[in-house]
């Protein structure tokens, strides 16, 4: 009888696609997305396992209702069943109301509502004043600008900052004497995410015996990530920019805008509240501080 049961729900499934096509395709697929959206939303949250389990019970309540619950059989657990469900939803928004909250936030910060291309050039206008008054004063300087690639590797041996990108900020950083200017700082989105970090050196083999060890470490992680970097030389105040193993040179302030620009295009302006949180690749060991 069970057995009837199912080739009954097989059959109806299969006369809604008969009659209606396009119609079921369009609900599969609705149905599909939110789940994506709700799956990659907690994945990683203290809600992820309760989700699971309660999905869990209500998948096998629905097909055990429909396969076993005929008219007039287990008349009082279809009842607590349908009683259930009102509850059910109510203690989620209670159980997953710090995850609610945080979505509507980024729901909010989403690119269709924030002013995500005026984030990005106040960025790019606080990163050349900064790098423009470190050139001109010849202070050493090394900034990692995170894109596709994580830099999770390298910030973990950094120093956590999680702080806004201001030209202030990042002077103060590379001022000599400071506890962290010896090393990189690395930028997600329009937050300072880590300072004090170190970054794998190139091989130095092909490259320019004047090359001190900050451009062979913009040089190393351009090579093992796609994050541009930039440098400033303590010793004669030069810019430089590397990218994808290829190191510019003799940079001017005023060059480093359609530079930014261009790299800019492929980071994504991350919410406040997950912007330190880690997101990409394994670790990589550095060694040595940076000097020229």
């Amino acid at each position: 009888m069970q057995f009837d049961r199912i080739t009954e729900l097989a059959e109806r499934v299969q006369g809604q696609f008969k009659e209606a096509p396009l119609e079921v395709a369009v609900e599969l697929a609705v149905i599909w997305i939110v789940v994506l959206i709700i799956y990659r939303f907690l994945r990683g949250t203290r809600g992820a396992r309760v989700i699971k389990g309660v999905a869990l019970i209500l998948v096998v309540g629905v097909f055990s209702i429909l396969v076993f619950g005929r008219e007039g059989a287990f008349e009082r657990l279809n009842l607590l069943y349908a009683k259930a469900l009102p509850i059910i939803s109510l203690t989620l928004i209670i159980v997953f109301q710090p995850e609610l909250r945080r979505a509507l936030v980024r729901l909010g910060e989403a690119r269709l509502f924030r002013q995500s291309g005026l984030r990005r050039a106040r960025v790019i206008e606080e990163l050349v004043a900064a790098v423009g008054y470190l050139s001109k004063n010849k202070i050493g300087a090394l900034i990692a600008i995170e894109r596709r690639v994580g830099l999770r590797g390298i910030v973990e041996l950094g120093t956590r900052l999680d702080a806004e990108v201001t030209k202030q900020l990042i002077d103060t950083i590379f001022w000599p004497g400071s506890a962290l200017h010896d090393m990189g700082v690395v930028i997600r989105g329009d937050r300072i995410i880590a300072a004090g970090v170190q970054f794998p050196l190139a091989d130095g083999e092909n490259l320019p015996q004047e090359l001190g060890s900050r451009h062979r470490a913009a040089i190393g992680l351009s090579q093992e990530a796609d994050a541009l970097v930039l440098i400033v030389s303590e010793e004669t105040g030069i810019i430089s920019v590397a990218e994808r193993g290829e190191l510019k040179r003799d940079l001017s302030a005023d060059d480093l805008r359609p530079i930014l620009s261009k790299g800019f295009g492929t980071v994504t302006m991350t919410p406040k509240d997950n912007a330190a949180s880690p997101d990409s690749n394994g670790d990589t060991d550095m060694p040595g501080n940076f000097g020229k």
